[in-house]
């Protein structure tokens, strides 16, 4: 049996905000801690039947790049969902909204270019 690891170190600023956020897995092709601006964990709570949410990111996060972040999220759950129960509907119903989601984001992103 292999066991794979994932490690998250975050440091905070003195409202326990996220400062710094690093990460490391097992599994990951270059050997330690590497930066990363946000993350997103979720969790299925057995007990609960609820998903537990861990959302983090730092002030160096852009709005635009937090925006992309949440739509590749968007467009992974739309392929997991495909691949673990073969619901092509609700696949594509996810899919189109990322779509949607990426257009929005461009419009808003040329009318601040205009400006």
């Amino acid at each position: 049996m292999k066991i794979s690891e994932i490690k998250f170190q975050i440091e905070l600023d003195e409202q326990n905000l996220p400062k710094t956020i690093q990460w490391d897995a097992t599994d990951k092709e270059s050997e330690g801690l590497e930066s990363t601006k946000s993350i997103n964990v979720n969790v299925w709570d057995n007990l609960n039947h609820a998903t537990l949410r861990i959302d983090l990111w730092t002030e160096e996060m852009s709005v635009v790049e937090m925006k992309r972040f949440y739509i590749d999220i968007l467009g992974g759950m739309a392929q997991t969902i495909l691949n673990s129960t073969g619901d092509e509907f609700m696949a594509e119903e996810i899919k189109e909204l990322c779509d949607r989601l990426v257009l929005h984001v461009n419009e808003e992103n040329k009318k601040k270019l205009l400006t």
